[in-house]
């Protein structure tokens, strides 16, 4: 099975939100998915809360052999490094309490 990691369109007219997924490159735009991997929200005023991610699983996805879409790998190289520095300064601030 040939994996994706693509956007789902979600949302309606004039009002788009994706879905950013695993899927079978076989499945439709709107096709069944493997699993959820975060979303992206075009419409958001604060750009940096437009994406949010789950690394962990995209870096399993990736390491199994799923090949992003252009799109998506242009919103991994902006975002995925952020977001894990947030979620390990997240899960440190804890643990130093």
């Amino acid at each position: 099975m040939a994996v994706r990691i693509r956007m789902k369109r979600m949302g309606r007219k004039h009002r788009p939100y994706f879905r950013i997924v695993a899927i079978d490159s076989r499945q439709p735009n709107d096709g069944r998915t493997l699993e959820d991997l975060g979303t992206y929200d075009p419409m958001v005023k604060n750009k940096e809360n437009r994406v949010t991610l789950k690394p962990d699983r995209i870096k399993y996805w990736m390491s199994v052999g799923a090949l992003p879409s252009e799109k998506v790998q242009a919103i991994l190289d902006k975002h995925l490094k952020r977001i894990e520095e947030a979620n390990a300064q997240a899960a440190a601030a804890p643990a130093q309490s």
